[in-house]
């Protein structure tokens, strides 16, 4: 339940993207009056904000954030896309006024349903969506929510009868989130990212870690047995464990030899019937199995349900063939893990765009995986100048300039039996809005030629 505490006061929601909103009318919802604050004069959802505008008992505030007002505040909810040094939040640190996430309000406002929780570097989106399809093929009341797209305050607010939440989890809205514990919860894996907003990959780690806070033996936690950094991360912690593994037998395991993902030793079903491209989906399917599994989904279910799954959009997502040419969106990736697994996903030579906004990883770690298949990379964005250095002469490379004339120099290069593969390994943020936009930008214009 929503804190009464907090209906004696004000609480503050900083950042008015979906999830702020979201929070701002679960609260009003509650009977608790609300500041909503956003540092941008424009944070998007125009009708969203008008709307909030007419709630009772809220002051919306674009363009600033009024930090003696957050001081006094009864609680602060803070948006995932604000960071933990932005003025609001260490006025409320400094001022000892708790801070929590969205999900964690969410959390603590549902009325039905049981949760589980995918986190991890990559993967978490599939992963989640995955789960929430293999729940409803079972005919369970299933919802997939939180950094999928529709946030988890939203479901709450809406007290629909769900049977199970499947509730994708960043690491920035699990670093305000000591009252979210998941009945079931998944890491997908764990690799360097977020450095921008991280001093260092261990307090990166540290954010995932708190998926576990105060597990109980009653929980469940589905884990990657391939990713050691995972393990590690797990160690120690109550609850039950599963591990899922492309490497050998174990809980749910994919057997090469046979070409079968396996549940234990029964067979579950063959890998040419997975419709996504690539292993580390195999490796996704069999968590999102296990999970399933866990909350009483029955294993031909579970291979009729991985049957029926298409890919999502802006994840290794084929668009179109032209002139013998694939073209793949995977504007999702943005980092350089995500890059890499889409690159290990190629099956046929390819061209590379890849740019955006640099993240704080280098880029060297892909130059000796594309020396193999890989037919030129074109760069671009506020991170050209970075890949140039970190690749000229380990893969032929140009630069493009808008994000037109990048496909238009892809279009070029390519030949027939290539594909052409958008997977930046960087933020959007230079160019477009969000991974979306980018991803749906590219998809225009292939569907154009």
């Amino acid at each position: 339940m929503i804190p009464d505490a907090w209906r004696h006061g004000e609480v503050a929601v900083v950042g008015l993207g979906r999830s702020g909103i979201a929070a701002t009318r679960l609260l009003v919802h509650a009977g608790v009056r609300v500041y909503a604050s956003d540092a941008s004069t424009h944070p998007g959802g125009e009708d969203r904000l008008a709307e909030l505008r007419t709630l009772p008992g809220v002051a919306v505030e674009v363009g600033r954030h009024d930090l003696a007002r957050i001081r006094l505040a009864a609680a602060v909810v803070a948006s995932p896309g604000v960071p933990p040094d932005a003025p609001p939040l260490v006025t409320a640190r400094s001022a000892g006024v708790p801070i929590v996430s969205e999900i964690d309000v969410g959390f603590q406002a549902l009325v039905s349903g049981r949760c589980i929780a995918i986190t991890g570097t990559n993967g978490k989106t599939t992963t989640t969506a995955l789960v929430a399809h293999l729940l409803r093929a079972a005919g369970l009341r299933a919802e997939a929510v939180g950094n999928i797209g529709r946030p988890l305050a939203e479901a709450a607010l809406q007290r629909e009868p769900y049977q199970w939440l499947v509730v994708e989890v960043s690491s920035f809205q699990l670093h305000d989130s000591p009252n979210f514990l998941p009945d079931i919860g998944i890491i997908t894996n764990l690799a360097v990212d977020h450095l921008d907003r991280y001093p260092s990959v261990e307090a990166y780690y540290a954010d995932k870690r708190l998926l576990f806070h105060d597990a109980t033996d009653e929980q469940f936690w589905v884990l990657n047995g391939d990713d050691q950094a995972v393990l590690d991360l797990a160690r120690g912690v109550r609850g039950r464990q599963v591990r899922f593994s492309l490497r050998g037998p174990t809980d749910g395991w994919y057997d090469v030899a046979t070409g079968w993902l396996r549940l234990g030793g029964a067979e579950l079903l063959r890998r040419e019937e997975l419709q996504l491209l690539g292993d580390h989906n195999v490796a996704n399917a069999l968590a999102a199995a296990l999970a399933a599994q866990e909350a009483g989904v029955v294993p031909g279910v579970l291979a009729e349900g991985l049957r029926s799954f298409a890919a999502l959009p802006h994840r290794l997502e084929p668009v179109r063939e032209v002139g013998g040419v694939l073209w793949i969106n995977d504007s999702k990736a943005t980092n350089v893990a995500s890059t890499v697994v889409a690159v290990q996903a190629m099956a046929r030579p390819f061209l590379l765009l890849l740019g955006g906004r640099h993240k704080g990883e280098p880029y060297t770690r892909l130059a000796p995986l594309l020396r193999e298949r890989c037919r030129g990379v074109i760069a671009y964005g506020e991170a050209g100048p970075l890949i140039e250095r970190d690749l000229a002469g380990q893969v032929p490379l140009e630069r493009g300039t808008t994000f037109a004339d990048v496909i238009a120099r892809a279009r070029h290069a390519a030949r027939p039996g290539d594909a052409v593969l958008l997977s930046p390994a960087c933020s959007s943020f230079d160019m477009f809005k969000d991974y979306e936009e980018r991803g749906a930008r590219f998809k225009r214009l292939v569907e154009a030629m």
